[in-house]
């Protein structure tokens, strides 16, 4: 959870707040006055400084749900939703794209649900990256799946209903009178509506109901519209004169054999001209670079790619200690990108999560296609190999490099956090006691760690006392 003082922007203090709830997941508590749902809800929006109008819409297998529980929400202006359980996910789902398009930000999406970690999340977190909207969660079971969905609040669907309305009953009435229509009641399978209870009843209870549930249930999974979003787009006005920066791991996506090193920068270049990208690029490529030759490295550096020197347990740590300084120091638009064949599985959630904050243009590049679609959502990807491909509008610059041979990107090395400007003083250094000992130091921290999740696994696994190992054994 990634709360805020999100209210405190007035652009979404007064915006609209849409409400989906799985009453399957979160049922109205026995003895609940359904009528209280809404106020209770939108007390608890006050309490955060949101007072726009709240439109709330419950979904489930309505076919044996008391009408006391129905007219209580309808008559408080709650729309109710009857669908088959397994699709009450997909309905929501549906629902929600179709608001986010007939409602621009800014806006409040609140998902009542136990499903959000493990069936929304994906989808959710590309939309987001997209077209921020303030998000709010509240469940009945916390999930223990971990996700990095951006939500501005989050509530046990209970306390929620308990805690946030404790007004007198009086005010309830005037919810009722506020709604005499009441809201409508809706058939997701038959794309059924009406406003009478009485005539939603006789809907569900028909034959040509029964038939429909069972020849065109409806789907169970997600229609993921971010899915269409894998290619390379033309730059945006904001972002085509914008910086650029680039975190390459040489280590995953080494400078192919036979390969001129000095077409590097050239070639990234060229790449992004062509969807009309034309701003300032930086590079900055990391790797473990004790054994790698001089004459490589003093070529990325004459065309102006800083060289990282680090190590496979900690290059991914120091790649994201660097986003996060660029970024502070770099407030969008900007376009940032990764080189890497593990982005996904390392670096993706944590750049979701940030990107769901202040959203930057993201490119990525990689040695081998990934196995699934990344939920970091992107602008532009490449393969290395046709990234790299040489290009003619190159040549120019690759004589201009090789005539001055002159080294115009920085040494450093991320272990000991120092900068030298020249080859000669950085073979030093790699080879310095000093950096030794800084290296040791961190294979030292990697161990210790690696000792301490050790024990921890095993005080779980293991139980210490007689009784413990005692019970511990017969369970097994």
């Amino acid at each position: 959870m990634w709360e805020s003082d999100a209210a405190k922007a007035a652009e979404y203090a007064t915006a609209k707040i849409a409400v989906w709830w799985d009453m399957k997941d979160c049922p109205i508590p026995e003895g609940y006055d359904a009528g209280r749902v809404r106020p209770s809800i939108e007390a608890a929006f006050k309490k955060l400084g949101y007072s726009g109008p709240v439109s709330i819409t419950a979904y489930g297998d309505l076919i044996q749900t008391p009408n006391r529980l129905l007219r209580g929400l309808s008559s408080t202006g709650v729309a109710v939703a009857h669908t088959v359980s397994r699709c009450i996910c997909s309905r929501m789902f549906t629902d929600m794209l179709e608001w986010r398009g007939q409602n621009p930000a800014p806006g409040s999406m609140m998902i009542i649900s136990n499903q959000v970690a493990y069936v929304f999340s994906w989808d959710l977190i590309r939309l987001q990256q997209h077209t921020k909207y303030n998000i709010f969660v509240a469940y009945s079971v916390n999930s223990e799946y971990s996700s990095t969905l951006r939500t501005c609040k989050e509530w046990r669907w209970k306390r929620l209903l308990e805690e946030y309305y404790k007004q007198p009953d009086d005010t309830i009435i005037q919810y009722y009178k506020r709604s005499e229509t009441g809201a409508m009641f809706h058939c997701k399978t038959c794309s059924f509506h009406s406003q009478s209870l009485e005539i939603f009843r006789k809907h569900l209870a028909s034959k040509n109901h029964a038939l429909e549930e069972i020849i065109n249930p409806g789907y169970a999974q997600l229609a993921s519209v971010t899915k269409k979003w894998g290619k390379n787009y033309a730059a945006k006005a904001e972002h085509a004169a914008a910086k650029i920066a680039v975190w390459w791991d040489m280590m995953d996506c080494p400078i192919p054999e036979g390969y001129d090193a000095r077409q590097v920068r050239p070639s990234m270049e060229a790449a992004f001209k062509s969807l009309g990208y034309s701003g300032p690029v930086s590079i900055t490529a990391y790797g473990d670079f004790k054994q790698t030759p001089d004459h490589l490295l003093r070529a990325l550096s004459s065309t102006g790619v800083s060289v990282g020197h680090t190590v496979s347990e900690v290059i991914y740590k120091r790649m994201f200690s660097d986003f996060i300084e660029w970024r502070g120091n770099n407030p969008p638009p900007a376009t940032m990108m990764v080189i890497s064949n593990h982005v996904e599985e390392v670096l993706a959630d944590d750049l979701a999560g940030l990107q769901q904050g202040s959203k930057y243009n993201i490119f990525l590049a990689y040695s081998y296609r990934p196995y699934k679609m990344s939920v970091l959502v992107t602008s532009a990807e490449w393969l290395l190999d046709s990234l790299l491909a040489v290009l003619e509008q190159t040549k120019h610059l690759l004589r201009k490099c090789s005539e001055t041979g002159e080294s115009s990107g920085i040494f450093n090395c991320t272990l000991c956090f120092c900068d030298l400007k020249s080859l000669d003083d950085f073979r030093k250094h790699l080879s310095s006691e000093e950096h030794a000992e800084e290296e040791g130091y961190i294979y030292d921290l990697i161990e210790d760690n690696l000792s301490e999740r050790k024990l921890e696994i095993e005080s779980k696994v293991f139980p210490k006392s007689k009784r413990l190992r005692k019970a511990f054994r017969s369970s097994s």
